[in-house]
């Protein structure tokens, strides 16, 4: 499989740290929380979190207190069909193909549901075929992007397409849930919203750097699902997010790594990019740690979550497309995925040299 092109797309709104803070103290919400709320919300949008700015579906940062089911609803039903095509047709325009060579679509989302799903959006905007096959997939957080690769990579391998259009979407915006536990409280403040797209083949494009997709692999551990996840409460999604992620993310990305390296018959220092997504500034941390990385091997991922904050499952479509604006040296490149489950994926590149 052989990525030929990416795209993505974030709303025009840049909120800082600063002004999301100010907005919080300025809103009813603030009032309705307790003083160790207050003490968590400044501690975190007042550090170095990892976090400059995020992009968010919001006119006004005074929106973002609107907090019930059908607000919410309204938001994603809005901003996430909207997103999705911005960056597939991103994605097709440097591919240089047109809509009608898609032969199928895979859409990710965890941040709000729709029926019929987001596919018939995306396909019905972007003007893709009436016979494209569809898929949505939802409820994998921020791990989607890599399970919904290797959806097009089987799709390729079948034979049953020859071009596939694949999306991530994510409307964090659309999943606001405030209260005084400290977890909820610190996922407020780490999430953006935005899409990412990549167009995927069974052969290699004629222009532009030749990536290719070698191998993958996937862990996943259930009985540690409430460590990281969505439940529904009141009608709307509550994040919970625990102290342990960084810990696991870092042991299951290592597991991954490991055994597809083993395969290849590589070493953790024939990996010349490192397309990581970065839960925040601990989990890249405990990422660095756990594989004996560098700060400067996590650059492009610490530089996307600075200015775009957690964008969930788009976040590693702007990391590779990061990677490669940059010119990234060639050779074998890592993209791991990792969220809600708890599950890891990974996948092994070849990166053709500038």
């Amino acid at each position: 499989m052989f990525f030929l092109g990416l795209g993505t797309a974030t709303p025009a709104p840049r909120y800082t740290k600063a002004e999301c803070l100010e907005a919080f103290q300025n809103s009813d919400w603030f009032g309705r929380l307790d003083a160790r709320a207050h003490l968590v919300a400044r501690t975190v949008l007042q550090r170095d979190n990892g976090i400059e700015a995020r992009r968010l579906a919001l006119d006004s940062l005074a929106d973002v207190f609107r907090i019930d089911p059908d607000t919410l609803a309204r938001r994603f039903l809005h901003n996430a069909p909207a997103l999705a095509t911005q960056a597939a047709e991103r994605a097709l325009a440097g591919a240089g193909l047109a809509a009608h060579d898609i032969d199928a679509v895979v859409v990710s989302t965890c941040t709000g549901y729709l029926c019929p799903g987001l596919s018939g959006y995306v396909a019905e905007r972007v003007d893709l075929r009436a016979d494209v096959q569809a898929f949505d997939l939802v409820g994998q957080g921020c791990a989607a992007a890599l399970p919904n690769l290797q959806l097009g990579h089987a799709l390729l391998q079948s034979g049953a397409c020859e071009k596939v259009l694949s999306v991530c979407v994510e409307v964090s915006s659309a999943a606001m849930y405030l209260d005084n536990d400290p977890g909820v409280l610190i996922s407020a403040c780490l999430f953006g919203d935005g899409a990412g797209a990549a167009v995927l083949s069974r052969e290699p494009g004629r222009a532009g750097r030749r990536i290719e997709w070698k191998d993958s692999m996937s862990l996943m551990a259930p009985a540690r699902r409430d460590a990281l996840k969505f439940e529904q409460r009141a009608g709307m999604l509550r994040n919970i997010l625990t102290r342990e992620v960084p810990a696991l993310a870092a042991d299951h990305a290592q597991r991954v790594l490991a055994t597809v390296l083993q395969r290849a018959g590589l070493h953790s220092a024939d990996i010349s990019a490192w397309i990581m997504h970065a839960g925040g500034r601990d989990v890249l941390i405990a990422l660095q740690r756990r594989l004996e990385l560098q700060p400067s091997d996590l650059r492009y991922s610490a530089a996307m979550l600075r200015e775009y904050g957690n964008l969930s499952s788009a976040f590693v479509y702007f990391v590779l497309q990061a990677a490669l604006q940059d010119e990234a040296p060639g050779g074998w490149w890592w993209l791991s995925s990792f969220g809600a489950g708890f599950s890891c994926h990974g996948a092994l590149l070849e990166v053709q040299s500038t």
